[in-house]
């Protein structure tokens, strides 16, 4: 957010963390480290990039907020605000290890940058379902916009459950198309909508949609 950067910037980082460290250890890479060098990358990959002296200074002003709340050190170098000093020791050598680890983030996920996030399949499953008429409200508001209703309810919830998805290792299960399907499962439950003609929400999600996948999916997000 103090970035200012893109939904998408920040989920595609996320991914890219996920991706790290399910070949990478903990303990052979610090997790800050390969955060700002995650952001620093998802940021050129999705064409919002920043400097790479910002992206430090901001991860690095969080950090040292968060260090203050629990009252542990700051370090050497860190300036009031918590970001750190450009001529200090420890500026020099995170700038140097955050181009040294873009490098092998891109080494460990094969180059592959062309990343889809659930985000991006939510309106046109929705339109889908509506306009097809495979899906209808279990008690239908006296609102004439009926569709609109629908369709803005139904998007704007599975994007909460698509968000919530990201702070999971959901990516690394199902392709994304999967998990949009079943947030626009919870998000039908959560506006209390149902499938029509006696169908179950197995019969009208797309994309091959098991109901172990799709208990698998709920419960990590939930």
């Amino acid at each position: 957010r103090t970035l200012k950067l893109p939904r998408l910037t920040s989920s595609t980082a996320m991914v890219l963390f996920q991706r790290f460290y399910a070949v990478h250890s903990f303990a052979d890479h610090d997790r800050f480290e390969v955060t700002v060098a995650c952001m620093l990358l998802a940021a050129k990959t999705e064409e919002s990039p920043k400097k790479l002296t910002t992206v430090i200074q901001e991860c690095h002003r969080l950090k040292s907020m968060s260090a203050r709340r629990s009252g542990g050190s700051l370090g050497e170098g860190v300036n009031d605000d918590g970001t750190l000093d450009m001529n200090s020791k420890e500026f020099i050598r995170l700038k140097e290890r955050t181009l040294l680890l873009e490098r092998v983030i891109l080494h460990t996920i094969g180059f592959e940058l062309s990343i889809d996030h659930p985000h991006k399949f939510l309106p046109e499953q929705a339109a889908k379902l509506i306009t097809s008429k495979k899906i209808e409200f279990i008690k239908p508001p006296s609102n004439q916009e009926i569709h609109i209703q629908m369709r803005n309810g139904l998007v704007q919830k599975a994007i909460s459950f698509a968000n919530d998805s990201m702070q999971t290792c959901l990516c690394l299960q199902y392709p994304a198309t999967k998990i949009a399907a079943a947030t626009i499962y919870m998000s039908g439950q959560a506006n209390k909508m149902r499938p029509t003609n006696n169908r179950t929400w197995l019969d009208i999600l797309d994309h091959d949609l098991d109901i172990e996948s799709l208990a698998s999916i709920v419960k990590q997000i939930l």
